[in-house]
């Protein structure tokens, strides 16, 4: 499949070009920002969450079933806001200036937390992800493909197996790092998960550890479904390039990025970058998610005014689509798109 992009300048110095106005616009509104609207905002939401965790916690003791309910919900979006957001953030060291502290929050959300090696998340995410997006075999997100998995089973059933998968996927991966690094990080991960376990039979009063157990996966595959649905939503389905003929990173951004609307629970949740902001934080992955939400009328307007894509679409949209060309988008290999001149 062969195209290019509208009113895109042809060429490597084009497309520099392009970025580097692009990049001065954005650095405008980021020197006329303050440090609340930089990193303030989020980090609130994250201070937030945690805070919530010992009334989430405490709701679970009551015999009230709205009550219990209520606790669920607390500790499932708090969970999700710290794994996902405060995991996402941390990575990009965008909670802070500061690279110490950013390798600390790191530690914190992507170990503690989300039960994931920091390095690993790092290296998968950061480094080939945002590095080589949509390009096949780097940064195509075919991590989330399950072929052996109908569309039924994928998209309804597999969400509820993140929880578990997660901590199984982080050992296998401990096996490949050095001795110490790996050590470090599991001890982190097992901080994690026993705390959960702990809080659950002696704040929370469960008896039995089935109980305890049933609730931690409960509580951790609250918000599973858009968590999966939205990282196969923002980028499979849209061009894919080959490693040696990858576009320039304007034009990979904005052919391979996709913005969903607001979503409330899911911008708490999930973050701003993640949902609504997706291209902006792709072009620009160390701005944090307020910032992108603020950048994002700037980035909008140029890329139209240069006749770049500029995708967007809903989530019932695009989950109509995934359900019915499953096979197609999730379990055959995508077809290359060859962009002219832009190379």
């Amino acid at each position: 499949m062969e195209t290019a992009a509208r009113g895109a300048p042809r060429g490597s110095g084009g497309a520099e070009a392009l970025l580097g106005e692009l990049e001065a616009r954005v650095q405008d509104v980021v020197r006329a920002s303050s440090w609340w609207e930089r990193h303030g905002v989020d980090c609130s939401i994250l201070a937030l969450s945690l805070l919530a965790l010992p009334p989430g916690f405490l709701c679970l003791r009551s015999e009230n079933g709205l009550v219990f309910v209520l606790g669920i919900t607390i500790l499932g979006v708090c969970h999700y806001t710290l794994t996902v957001k405060g995991s996402h953030l941390a990575t990009h060291g965008a909670l802070t200036e500061s690279r110490r502290w950013s390798k600390i929050w790191a530690h914190f959300f992507v170990e503690v937390c989300t039960a994931f090696p920091a390095e690993d998340a790092r290296h998968g995410h950061v480094k080939m992800h945002h590095g080589y997006t949509n390009v096949l075999g780097l940064g195509d997100s075919s991590t989330w493909r399950l072929p052996c998995l109908n569309r039924y089973v994928y998209m309804f059933l597999a969400p509820l197996l993140i929880p578990i998968i997660t901590p199984l996927v982080a050992v296998e991966r401990l096996r490949k790092v050095k001795l110490g690094a790996a050590l470090r990080a599991l001890g982190l991960i097992s901080l994690g998960l026993c705390s959960h376990y702990w809080l659950l039979r002696h704040v929370s009063g469960f008896r039995s550890p089935a109980s305890a157990l049933a609730c931690m996966l409960c509580t951790r595959s609250l918000l599973a479904h858009p968590y999966l649905h939205v990282n196969v939503f923002q980028h499979i389905g849209l061009p894919m390039f080959s490693r040696d003929q990858k576009p320039r990173r304007i034009h990979m951004m904005s052919l391979g990025v996709l913005n969903l609307p607001r979503l409330p629970v899911l911008d708490w949740a999930f973050g701003h970058s993640i949902i609504s902001c997706h291209v902006e934080h792709h072009l620009f992955p160390k701005l944090s998610d307020n910032m992108c939400l603020k950048v994002k009328p700037v980035v909008s307007q140029f890329l139209r005014e240069k006749q770049l894509p500029y995708n967007e679409d809903t989530y019932l949209a695009r989950f109509r689509l995934f359900l019915s060309r499953y096979e197609e988008l999730l379990v055959h290999a995508p077809p290359i798109t060859e962009l002219a001149g832009l190379q």
